[in-house]
């Protein structure tokens, strides 16, 4: 038998799991119960515990756990211990064992019935077998003692007017009666244990204090309080979160909903770490200020389970858009607010991935013309890229003819920066003088001017800061450009 709890739940440290089973990539409804449970703990000094619950082995795969851990690790959020549900099957059977030999659990040898589903019958839901539940014990021995496979069954108590309770923190007042209750399975007929089985021998073996999940686990807490009563052992407190859901309300599915639900989807996007718990944490939670840009350290100080609300929370993708605006909204934020320095190291993968040589001494440049006209990491590129090519993409020549003017006036413009670019110092200050001088010298408004100046050294019309750009880009670079801009409209139709 488990040893009892020297203390209750409420009386000592929190010591609070995930424990995710590695059926799948790690889904973002279950990185945001990993993110609660560890905001708990550490706001309450208590303890983490990670649990891979990896004893569905027919469905368990390689790459689910390193999904997993590979999105647990991108959070940057650390854990005290760590188990495997699969190295603990000895203790699972121990405890299946002792709720046996006490008479609250019992073989079922019907062959529909020996694994963990349950089949309805004509008059509604199926509660349990009759025969098997009265089965004499020495006839249960016999049968299995034969090889007869049986899956073991939790007795529920029947007929006893039995109210099953708990609180919970986020739902209150919860109750069922016993007689409602399945007699469900504790061990299926290879002898695997069930979830419940497993889980619960688990949490009171490692001293769970707080059981901080999903609300789709709500109903399953009416089993778990039989099963803690059976070890000998308190239950723990529970905490059932609101679910996550598309916005025509389905709960969030790996199935139904693909790659829009995985953590790794994120971070391939170029979400940050510390924006994505930002984000995830506002789904079902709210600081008593209603402040949405939080630091993780204010969300830690902030958190508490009475700030979790029950209505579900709504994640706004679409089709076109897998990004919830609030989320890309968040990580704008959350990229602006870091220094230069971190902020362009983390962009240097998305350059190298794109093929652009990118040195951290001209990125480190760059950033700070780019950090407000981006919303994720990987959009530098797209914002960036001809800063690094060696060529410029094609683009048409139309482009650099200014609004109500022609071919003729851009070639104007674009001879006279050539000219002053030449001699001018290449610092932003000194550009604007000069070409701001040029657009005075030519009769032109600043608009007109900088067009065609801006499309022959960007390849673009919507590009960073003028001057600073061009200060970056370099004297020999825009005078290549320009020049080749003026080769562009000499070259094209009239």
């Amino acid at each position: 038998m488990l040893k009892m709890p020297e203390l209750t739940p409420s009386q000592r440290l929190p010591r609070v799991r995930f424990a995710p089973s590695p059926t799948g990539f790690l889904h973002v409804g279950s990185a945001r119960t990993f993110i609660f449970n560890w905001l708990y703990a550490r706001r309450y000094g208590g303890t983490m515990v990670l649990r891979l619950d990896d004893t569905d082995v027919e469905r368990n795969t390689d790459a689910s756990v390193q999904s997993i851990f590979e999105g647990l690790r991108w959070l940057g959020l650390d854990w005290d211990e760590e188990y495997q549900q699969s190295d603990r099957l000895a203790l699972h059977h121990r405890q299946a064992e002792e709720i046996f030999a006490k008479g609250l659990a019992y073989r079922d040898f019907t062959p529909a019935h020996a694994d963990d589903g349950e089949a309805p019958n004509s008059q509604g839901a199926w509660l349990c077998n009759a025969k098997m539940r009265e089965l004499s014990r020495e006839e249960s021995d016999r049968r299995a003692a034969s090889g007869e496979p049986f899956a073991l069954r939790y007795r529920v108590p029947r007929g006893q007017n039995r109210t099953l309770r708990f609180t919970d923190s986020v739902y209150g007042e919860q109750s069922k009666l016993a007689d409602e209750v399945e007699d469900f399975a504790l061990l299926r007929s290879d002898g695997m244990p069930t979830y419940h089985l497993a889980s619960c021998v688990d949490d009171a073996d490692l001293r769970i204090s707080h059981i901080i999940r999903g609300q789709d686990h709500l109903t399953n807490t009416f089993k778990h309080l039989l099963i803690f009563e059976g070890l000998g052992v308190d239950a723990p407190q529970f905490a059932h979160l609101p679910l996550l859901v598309a916005p025509d309300g389905a709960k969030l599915s790996k199935r139904k909903h693909g790659s829009v639900v995985s953590v790794t989807t994120y971070r391939d996007a170029g979400f940050l770490p510390q924006a994505f718990i930002n984000f995830l944490c506002l789904l079902g939670w709210s600081p008593k200020n209603d402040r949405e840009f939080l630091a993780l350290n204010e969300i830690t100080g902030l958190f508490s389970l009475e700030g979790v609300n029950r209505a579900n929370a709504v994640v706004n993708f679409s089709d076109e858009d897998p990004f919830d605006p609030k989320a890309a909204w968040l990580n704008a934020e959350h990229l602006r607010a870091l220094p230069i320095e971190q902020l362009s190291a983390l962009l240097q993968p998305f350059f190298k991935e794109a093929g652009l040589n990118a040195p951290p001494e001209k990125l480190l440049a760059v950033t700070p013309l780019i950090r407000e006209r981006i919303k994720f990491l990987r959009d530098a590129v797209a914002v960036a890229d001809f800063f690094f090519l060696p060529e410029l993409a094609p683009y048409d020549a139309s482009e650099l003819i200014p609004q109500k003017g022609d071919a003729a006036l851009a070639q104007r413009i674009l001879q006279y920066a050539r000219e002053v670019l030449a001699t001018t110092s290449f610092d932003h200050e000194s550009l604007e003088q000069a070409l701001r001088q040029g657009a005075v010298t030519l009769g032109l408004k600043a608009g007109p001017m900088f067009q065609p100046i801006r499309v022959a050294v960007c390849g673009r019309k919507n590009a960073p800061p003028l001057f600073e750009t061009m200060a970056v880009l370099g004297r020999e670079l825009c005078i290549a450009r320009i020049r080749q801009a003026e080769g562009l409209l000499l070259s094209s139709p009239a």
